[in-house]
C-alpha cells in the first residue's frame, strides 16, 4: 500500500460516515464508510447545494461484498437517498484502492 492509499484510508476513516450502497434492484445492500466533502461556496445557490453529490470510499467493503458500483445504484446517506450517475475507480499501482461515487438527488 503506497502513500496515496494510506492517505485516502486515513481521511475516510477520520472524516467519513456510514452510508449504504444498494443495487438498482434493491439487492445486496453494502454498508460502507465514505467521505463526502462539503459543497464549495461556488456550488451553492440560495444556500442549497447545486452540484452533484460526491463521496469517496475505499474498495474494501465493496470487494468483500463482490459489488461494483455503477450508475442507477442508490446511495443512502443518513436520511437522504441519492442515485449514482457515475462511479469512478481510484487506482494505486494498477490496483483499485477506492471509488469516487457521483450521485444526484438527495430526496
Amino acid at each position: 500500500m503506497n502513500y496515496r492509499t494510506k492517505r485516502r484510508r486515513r481521511q475516510i476513516s477520520t472524516k467519513g460516515r456510514q452510508m449504504v450502497l444498494t443495487a438498482r434492484d434493491d439487492t445486496n445492500p453494502v454498508t460502507l464508510r465514505a467521505y463526502a466533502p462539503p459543497p464549495q461556496s461556488s456550488q451553492l445557490a440560495d444556500g442549497m447545494p447545486k452540484a452533484p453529490f460526491i463521496a469517496q470510499t475505499m474498495a474494501d467493503e465493496l470487494n468483500a461484498a463482490n459489488v461494483t458500483p455503477r450508475a442507477l445504484c442508490r446511495l443512502q446517506d443518513g436520511p437522504k437517498t441519492y442515485t449514482l450517475t457515475d462511479a469512478t475507480p481510484v487506482y494505486d499501482d494498477g490496483t483499485i484502492c477506492g471509488w469516487t461515487l457521483i450521485a444526484a438527488g438527495g430526496d
